[in-house]
C-alpha cells in the first residue's frame, strides 16, 4: 500500500561478544559495583590474585628499601666515627623541636581538609560495595607478604 519499510540491523550477541577480547569483558566501564557484575567465586579470584601480586611486589619492594635505609645509615656511622663527617648535634636537636612543634601545631586542630575526607568517603564506598572483591584482595595480599 505503499508503506515506508523500516530496515532493522540485527545484532547477533553472541557473535558480538565472541569478537571482544576478554579484558575488555573483565575491564568494562560500568556504571555499577564488580558485585553486579561478577558472581562471587570471580569476585574473590580477581581479589585474591591482585592481592597477592602487590603483596608480594610490596615484600621485595620493602626489603630492597629497608635495606638501602639501613646501609646508607651504617655508612653513614662509619663516615662520622672515622672522622670523614662530622654532625652538628645541636643544629639537629633544633630541627627535630622545630619539626614536634610543627606536628602538634597541625594535629591540634584535629580536622581533616574537605579533598581528604571527600577522598575517605569515595573509597569508604567503593569498599561497601565491592566487600567480597577486597576481602579477596586482603586475603592475597597476605599471602603475597608471606610468600
Amino acid at each position: 500500500a505503499g508503506g515506508k519499510e523500516d530496515k532493522f540491523n540485527v545484532l547477533d550477541l553472541a557473535e558480538y561478544t565472541k569478537n571482544r577480547p576478554w579484558w575488555r569483558k573483565v575491564f568494562a566501564p560500568s556504571s555499577g559495583s564488580s558485585a553486579e557484575k561478577y558472581n562471587v567465586a570471580t569476585q574473590l579470584l580477581i581479589g585474591g590474585v591482585t592481592g597477592w601480586c602487590t603483596g608480594f611486589i610490596f615484600q621485595k619492594v620493602g626489603k630492597l628499601a629497608a635495606t638501602a635505609v639501613g646501609g646508607g645509615f651504617f655508612i653513614l656511622q662509619i663516615a662520622n666515627h672515622t672522622g670523614y663527617i662530622k654532625v652538628d648535634w645541636k643544629m639537629v636537636e633544633r630541627d627535630v623541636n622545630k619539626a614536634k612543634q610543627q606536628l602538634k601545631f597541625h594535629s591540634s586542630g584535629n580536622k581533616m581538609s574537605p579533598e581528604v575526607k571527600s577522598k575517605m568517603d569515595e573509597v569508604i564506598v567503593f569498599l561497601k560495595k565491592n566487600v567480597i572483591l577486597t576481602g579477596g584482595f586482603a586475603g592475597g595480599f597476605l599471602l603475597g607478604m608471606a610468600s
